[in-house]
């Protein structure tokens, strides 16, 4: 375990000119078996509960009602202790499959929804700055067999937006379509060149989330059985969105962070079991767009706020650490005397940990995929 203040690992000017001098790649060379998959928490997830600075001194008194569930939890790090609902993820910590990062933010300092999540799919210094998002342009950096992307959502979320096709999925509540149809609707469109190549893609899709039960996809483990499922095989998924939305806890947030880390620990786990020995080769990465006011309200809530917690999960994780310059929470530690100050790049670290997960050059890789930070990147997230 690690937690020290200025420990973080971080590429160093002297090191990024000294590998000038070294052969430098920054694509991808070889088809791989490396998964990534991305969860976003939309509605600035609490991290101040989520992994709660227990051991900070000012802590128990800004949150009021919302550390009785944390303040006598064992401490990870002598500082941190993880929310109780997260007992699969607990697991992967101690099996050094999980990491945390707090204290972190994207380059963006307001609180809008809409604005924060959009610097964080783009990778922009900006919101709107950019049309792309970081997760099409790291399709571009892997090789073709590998540069399968998709989202498990309605729509095609701005991070995967891009020159780059990808896929979508969204369970319906629908019947299914019975055998018969679809062979009708494949023979109809046989000849059509443009409707043909769609309609198969679209088949292949549906063939790989083969066994979900669309009755289920509220709870966070027919998520994680959906998502394996989608990456299942040769032809599976290899850099997957999944979009999470209720994290916007401005009143009764007890309760309800409660059940929202429930379903993100079930979700975890069920990826995790249904990938079986695929597991050893991915990279999870959970973030929002920013966090929640140090202070509780007076609705038993929180407001939107700025820093918040990062986690990474996988077998390819060096986990069972705390990454975190911790600022603390007195009031002149506050960012703008209300929230958590940050004090690491969020780009820094996905792009770190993505660039390493699948061996791309990061003093290239990163600039790319986060165009709009100045903050570098985060090493020796990744098992060499």
């Amino acid at each position: 375990m690690l937690f020290a203040r200025r420990q973080m690992l971080v590429a160093t000017t002297a090191a990024t000119t000294a590998a000038l001098f070294a052969p430098r790649i920054a694509f991808a060379k070889a088809a791989t078996d490396r998964r990534l998959v991305f969860v976003i928490q939309r509605g600035a997830a609490d991290g101040l509960a989520t992994l709660a600075p227990t051991g900070d001194p000012a802590y128990a008194a800004l949150r009021g009602d919302l550390a009785a569930d944390l303040i006598d939890r064992p401490k990870l790090g002598g500082m941190f202790a993880l929310h109780p609902a997260l007992t699969q993820l607990s697991g992967m910590y101690s099996a050094k499959q999980a990491l945390f990062a707090h204290a972190v933010a994207s380059p963006y300092r307001d609180r809008s929804h809409f604005d924060g999540q959009n610097v964080l799919e783009t990778g922009g210094a900006l919101p709107y700055d950019r049309q792309d998002g970081w997760m099409n342009r790291l399709l571009a950096l892997l090789p073709a067999d590998s540069a399968r992307g998709l989202a498990v959502s309605a729509t095609i979320p701005t991070a995967l937006r891009g020159p780059v096709q990808v896929a979508s999925y969204a369970p319906s509540a629908l019947p299914d379509a019975s055998a018969d149809l679809l062979q009708r609707v494949s023979s109809l469109y046989a000849d059509d060149p443009q409707l043909h190549g769609l309609w198969e893609e679209a088949l292949q899709t549906r063939a790989m989330a083969s066994g979900f039960d669309a009755a289920g996809a509220k709870g966070g483990a027919a998520a994680g059985k959906l998502i394996a499922s989608l990456m299942a095989g040769e032809q599976g998924a290899r850099v997957v969105m999944v979009e999470t939305t209720g994290w916007d806890t401005h009143a009764g947030q007890r309760g309800r962070l409660n059940a929202q880390l429930t379903g993100l620990d079930a979700l975890l786990a069920a990826l995790r079991d249904n990938l079986g020995p695929a597991w050893s080769d991915t990279l999870v990465v959970v973030a929002t767009e920013f966090g929640r006011t140090a202070a509780v309200n007076g609705t038993g809530g929180t407001d939107h706020g700025t820093g918040s917690l990062a986690m990474l999960a996988g077998g390819t994780v060096l986990g069972g650490r705390i990454l975190s310059d911790w600022p603390g929470l007195a009031p002149a530690s506050l960012y703008e005397n209300r929230d958590l100050k940050p004090t690491t790049s969020l780009d820094a670290l996905i792009g770190g940990a993505v660039a390493a997960h699948f061996t791309l050059d990061p003093a290239i890789a990163v600039p790319r995929l986060f165009p709009g930070s100045s903050s570098g990147n985060l090493s020796g997230l990744i098992r060499g």
